[in-house]
């Protein structure tokens, strides 16, 4: 088995929704939460990557044996108003890592996140934030994220 790398382009991008969705699924599960029946995402997800891989705001990495993904990542890059720690004002959203369980312990995901990292670092992002599941806490702290603290959501 040799893993190849590459960037998600929109051939891939039915099957990347797909595991999008199964990941949504399994973190849900794993957090003892019953996943909303009543949410339609395949369309949603479908609209969101087209528009946003067409003007260079999101952007993924695949982590390929042969012709099957078995590790996806994302990078969704917003901007805001320039503060004292991210002067440029762009911020990376990482999301969508997730590798196949048959293939994790094997260097997948770090690979995959040092690359859509790069991506952010080449935008010109400040800082790099994420929401973790339990899973991929030991990644990122491994990789150097810290735990900020400060954090709220509102929901609408």
């Amino acid at each position: 088995m040799e893993i190849k790398y590459k960037r998600l382009t929109e051939a891939e991008l039915e099957t990347f929704i797909d595991m999008r969705i199964n990941q949504l699924t399994e973190e849900y599960e794993s957090a003892g939460k019953e996943t909303p029946q009543n949410v339609e995402l395949k369309s949603a997800l479908f609209d969101y990557y087209h528009r946003h891989m067409a003007d260079g705001t999101f952007v993924s990495w695949l982590a390929m044996d042969g012709d099957t993904i078995v590790g996806t990542s994302g990078m969704s890059f917003v901007e805001k108003p320039p503060y004292f720690t991210c002067p440029s004002g762009k911020l990376g959203l990482l999301s969508s890592m997730f590798t196949d369980p048959g293939y994790r312990r094997m260097g997948i995901a770090r690979e995959l996140l040092d690359r859509v990292v790069g991506e952010a670092r080449n935008y010109g992002c400040g800082s790099v934030h994420i929401t973790a599941s339990d899973m991929g806490v030991k990644l990122y702290t491994a990789y150097g994220f810290k735990h900020n603290g400060n954090f709220m959501m509102y929901n609408l």
